[in-house]
């Protein structure tokens, strides 16, 4: 019997394009509004469109997380499901999670649904899907995966590298004239997921080549000594790429996944940014 994993949609794996003979992948989409359009983050969506409008939108943009019922209808499809959510700190969609399971174990108590709250988004979702996928493959039980899951989350990291700050200027968290410069001038800031979960920006650095050399020092600083690695990049293939290519310079025995962000995470990371999980 394959493992049902659900994730919401700050995941950057797309379900459709993700086969695996014993898990059976899927995830619930965020509602991203920009203006009077509402963008459904599911498989549908065209992220060029939306960060054109982003970008053309004078006004800050939102995003909602989703309901109960969008996890409810995914955990009544199967007797044993893993979901995993973007950060409790920064989204009520863990919360979301934790109702439908209310919900699914009043009406079946015999099912099993773990949620797990990555303390992230993006790519460290995209570790804990492919780290679930190879507990299945070892046979472990779900009681036993649940524990080594939180387990791996406890351990993984998220960084990002942002090249550009509408979103910040536009939600009042960076002054317009300062966010100008930071352009202009070619300023990447470099960030992390902290082990609260929140958000924190830790420096900035000049030019692409410079924010690349920032995140494989960041990785070593946080005791990175090679293993799998996902990249999410905002239509910047060949930073990524790049990226790809330092982590195994330094680390040769590594695995590097590169992925294009999914609607949510291009939201926050906007046009050219990164995120790194490992």
């Amino acid at each position: 019997m394959k493992w049902n994993v659900v994730t919401d949609s700050s995941c950057d794996l797309h379900p459709a394009k993700y086969h695996s003979d014993v898990i059976e992948f899927s995830s619930v989409p965020f509602i991203i509004s920009v203006g009077d359009q509402h963008f459904v983050d599911n498989e549908e969506l065209d992220v060029q469109v939306l960060l054109h409008e982003m970008e053309h939108e004078k006004s800050a943009s939102h995003t909602a997380c989703p309901g109960p019922g969008a996890w409810l209808e995914q955990f009544q499809k199967a007797e044993c499901t893993f979901a995993i959510t973007i950060s409790s700190q920064v989204s009520g969609s863990m919360d979301s999670a934790l109702t439908a399971r209310d919900m699914a174990l009043e009406a079946d108590p015999q099912k099993k649904i773990a949620v797990l709250d990555s303390l992230s988004t993006g790519p460290e979702l995209v570790l804990c899907v492919h780290e679930l996928e190879r507990l299945a493959h070892e046979g472990v039980d779900f009681d036993e995966a649940v524990v080594r899951a939180k387990a791996f989350l406890d351990k993984t990291n998220t960084l990002f590298a942002l090249s550009s700050f509408d979103n910040l200027i536009k939600g009042g968290r960076m002054g317009k004239m300062t966010g100008f410069l930071a352009t202009a001038l070619g300023m990447w800031g470099i960030g992390c997921a902290s082990d609260e979960g929140t958000i924190q920006v830790e420096g900035k650095t000049r030019g692409a080549k410079k924010a690349v050399r920032a995140l494989v020092e960041h990785m070593r600083e946080r005791g990175f000594a090679g293993g799998r690695v996902a990249i999410s990049h905002c239509e910047n293939h060949a930073i990524a790429q790049a990226l790809k290519e330092r982590i195994l310079e330094a680390w040769e025995h590594s695995e590097v996944e590169v992925l294009p962000t999914r609607g949510l995470c291009s939201y926050y990371a906007e046009r050219g940014g990164l995120i790194v999980g490992f």
